[in-house]
């Protein structure tokens, strides 16, 4: 093969991996690249179908990624002072690909003090469950945002926007234990610090 039919494997291969991506941002993203330089490909072997083709798909990525990052979300939380079957419907609906980042329980579930449903633009977006771990830490027990929600925008609500919640009913800290590396690199995204316990377990841990 010679070096532009390696661009044209190149560009499809990207094209490919756009389309296993979770966000629609990074999708949008990664599939612009595969397009331009599929575009380049088709100009360079003479083709100005799969140019002209492809150009237009990097304008249409363009228009939808103008629109993810200047449009204005609407976020919300639902209280959730007793859990109904519509929410426990939600996390089994949701287990399998809840189970991928952390282990979920029931039973912890039920007996955290803090349990929201985070709607964005009014549509069910993730669930969000925290208990007490000590007179001033909260035990983060659940944290999920369901597809196509898991671009980071419905953690940084939580641990942003909803921090003074945490610091008025009296505490100063958050603590989660990791469940998976998925779950690890998304703590530290939110701004968790790695720390060693007295009983010598790891755990994560971040300022309210």
């Amino acid at each position: 093969m010679d070096f532009v039919e390696w661009i044209g494997y190149i560009a499809s291969f990207i094209i490919l991996v756009s389309l296993l991506m979770r966000s629609l941002k990074r999708l949008r993203i990664i599939n612009l690249v595969g397009a331009l330089i599929f575009a380049v490909y088709g100009f360079l072997i003479s083709a100005p179908p799969v140019m002209v083709m492809n150009l237009g798909i990097v304008v249409v990525n363009i228009y939808y990624l103008r629109q993810i990052y200047t449009s204005k979300e609407y976020f919300d939380i639902i209280s959730l002072s007793l859990v109904g079957e519509y929410v426990r419907s939600l996390i089994e609906f949701h287990r399998k690909d809840l189970e991928k980042f952390m282990t979920y329980s029931e039973e912890r579930f039920e007996e955290s003090t803090f349990r929201f449903l985070i709607v964005r633009n009014m549509v069910p977006a993730g669930i969000f469950a925290a208990k007490p771990y000590d007179d001033n830490t909260l035990e983060v027990t659940l944290d999920y945002a369901m597809r196509p929600y898991q671009d980071f925008k419905t953690g940084e609500y939580i641990y942003k926007r909803q921090r003074n919640r945490f610091a008025s009913a009296g505490y100063e800290k958050l603590i989660a234990f990791v469940h998976s590396d998925v779950h690890e690199k998304y703590l530290k995204r939110m701004g968790f610090s790695e720390t060693t316990l007295h009983d010598g377990r790891a755990a994560y841990i971040k300022k309210v």
